[in-house]
């Protein structure tokens, strides 16, 4: 069986402290599972799982985030759920699990979704609380220290190797940012994301626009910020911002398409996942490409747009250098540097965007890929329909 989009959206982005502070992440997760139950008009009770992606996954995120967002929604008690951790691309590998899922016949209607709220359960939380409670030795044993020759694994180190790896300077990398946020703001202003945006209320008002954008960004403003380590290139202008977010996707098979008299937006065409050097960790997405081409019989001349997810700008910059890609088809409505990244909701989001993306620009193939903590990465390919 094949592997259809009904629909996909998103929250737009908040700020750390921002419009949406005061969502619980429950309750944000929800909102996009309502939305999508409304927009489609699906009958909720046909829903055979709900697969949510998230990496904090203490506190307000804990307890089973993924049947907490169920609960949350005007979804039946009857619809399932499941809390995943792929890291920065576990929404993605939502995707992938309710693709499969669905292919596989076992079930024919799964929502693929992801939630973080970053101000409130902050990055790192699952790490930082127990230690400072004095539980445990953290999450990497000595034999993993040992295997490996360092003490932890951080991605702000990875990112720093991979420019250094690559070529890139922080000229280079500013400037890939400064596009970023360039592109993004056109393409708020074209209302290009009005398509994927679930509005949510806030304080009276409507939150529809993703805060992060700095429509005043310039090469001066991103050169005077300081490095994240001494003689480093990495900033935070030239890094995906913390963000606050939910995203969803309605994937179903042939069966419930008919069953249900759906129209689908996109078909999945290719699912790969791959895993590599843990220490510098951010560049799997390199390789990954490859396996995907390779095993799809798909070439980068099919692709009509990419979306590499923007955690650091050398993870983009370095994809487009070793694949000789086209830089016009990459996150061509901006990236997590000027949109942000809300983490495990991130792999949905990005799906979110492409899907509308391709259908509003009249292309046909695209191809999301994520660098993810552990070194691994996911990459789908999709194709628009309709």
């Amino acid at each position: 069986m094949e592997a259809y989009i009904i629909d996909a959206a998103r929250t737009a982005g908040g700020k750390r402290e921002g419009a949406l502070k005061d969502w619980h992440p429950a309750d944000l997760g929800a909102a996009v599972l309502n939305a999508l139950v409304e927009r489609t008009g699906i009958d909720p009770a046909a829903i055979d799982d709900v697969i949510v992606g998230c990496v904090g996954q203490v506190g307000e995120q804990a307890f089973h985030i993924g049947r907490n967002v169920v609960m949350a929604s005007k979804l039946p008690d009857s619809v399932p759920a499941v809390s995943i951790d792929r890291q920065c691309g576990s929404s993605q590998q939502s995707v992938h699990f309710a693709a499969q899922a669905v292919m596989s016949g076992t079930q024919d209607m799964v929502i693929a979704a992801g939630v973080e709220s970053m101000t409130r359960v902050p990055m790192g939380t699952p790490i930082i609380l127990p230690m400072q409670a004095g539980i445990g030795i953290g999450p990497w044993p000595q034999s993993i220290k040992d295997r490996y020759g360092v003490n932890d694994f951080t991605q702000f180190r990875g990112a720093e190797m991979m420019a250094k790896k690559y070529g890139f300077s922080r000229g280079d990398l500013d400037a890939f940012a400064l596009e970023s946020h360039r592109k993004a703001a056109a393409a708020t202003q074209a209302g290009a994301f009005e398509a994927e945006i679930v509005p949510l209320p806030v304080n009276g008002d409507t939150h529809r626009t993703d805060e992060g954008i700095r429509y005043d960004a310039s090469l001066e403003g991103l050169g005077g910020l300081k490095t994240l380590v001494p003689d480093g290139v990495i900033t935070a202008g030239n890094a995906s911002q913390i963000c606050d977010g939910a995203s969803g996707v309605l994937i179903v098979n042939e069966r419930a398409l008919k069953a249900h008299n759906l129209a689908p937006i996109a078909r999945i065409d290719h699912l790969t996942v791959t895993a590599g050097d843990p220490v510098i960790m951010l560049d799997e997405p390199i390789r990954a490409t490859r396996v995907a081409l390779e095993r799809s019989g798909r070439s980068m001349d099919e692709l009509d747009l990419y979306e590499v997810n923007e955690a650091f700008a050398p993870v983009p910059l370095a994809w487009l250098q070793q694949l000789q890609a086209d830089p016009s088809r990459l996150n061509v409505h901006g990236g997590s540097i000027a949109l942000g990244h809300p983490l495990g909701a991130s792999g949905a989001k990005l799906m979110a965007t492409l899907v509308h993306a391709l259908r509003l620009h009249g292309k046909r193939f695209g191809l999301q890929t994520m660098c993810e903590g552990g070194g691994i990465a996911n990459v789908t390919i999709v194709e628009a329909l309709g």
